[in-house]
């Protein structure tokens, strides 16, 4: 029995690889109905009457497990608040992470125009060889658009970063945004990180791989 468990224990698969996405972007554009989409799939629709979220107080998180190419990877999605008065707090969360979801609002402009802050606290924070992905959230609400697409598309181009329009609300485009990113996290970085489940940001507890 104790050999039949020893030879077990020496079966088990790895651990899941750690990666840490950040949103980012204006308040009330929709980033935690996005994130929720994402890693609560049954949840209700970000615009029924259980499910209006107010604006994010500080940070939180929320964990998705998936697979990607056989391997088991744990997203660590960091929801920041888009408020100038947690902007510090904020952007000192951007420190670690490999990806970025940038989100501005098609039917508000200050949103859409307040990006290119955004992608420079980025850069000044995390790096310039990170993983960003532009969306333009809301795409629902076309009869209020005041942001063409083609401005976004546009942008996205300008920085060399992919670009979906999406909606938390009917669920458009929100999975495929999410895994081109991780597509592109995990295919970039050639050193990552299994998750031991810590929560907290101390990399002394995580123990790097260089699977990929």
């Amino acid at each position: 029995m104790a050999g039949q468990r020893q030879r077990g224990v020496g079966q088990l698969s790895p651990p899941p690889l750690l990666v840490k996405i950040v949103m980012a972007g204006e308040s009330c554009v929709g980033k935690t109905s996005i994130v929720r989409r994402y890693t609560e799939p049954g949840s209700p629709p970000a615009g029924a009457t259980t499910s209006s979220y107010l604006a994010t107080i500080g940070i939180d998180f929320k964990v998705k497990a998936i697979t990607f190419n056989d391997t088991r990877v744990k997203l660590q999605i960091w929801d920041t608040a888009g408020q100038e008065r947690f902007h510090t707090l904020s952007t000192s969360y951007f420190r670690g992470a490999q990806g970025f979801v940038l989100v501005y609002d098609i039917t508000n402009l200050d949103s859409f125009h307040s990006i290119t802050s955004w992608m420079r606290d980025i850069h000044e924070k995390a790096g310039d060889e990170v993983d960003i992905i532009l969306l333009g959230n809301k795409c629902d609400k076309e009869s209020e658009r005041v942001v063409p697409k083609q401005k976004g598309e546009k942008l996205a181009w300008e920085h060399g970063i992919p670009f979906f329009e999406t909606s938390a609300k009917d669920n458009v485009n929100i999975e495929e945004a999410f895994s081109v990113l991780t597509k592109y996290i995990l295919e970039k970085n050639s050193c990552l990180l299994y998750d031991l489940n810590v929560v907290a940001l101390n990399e002394s507890k995580k123990r790097t791989c260089c699977a990929f």
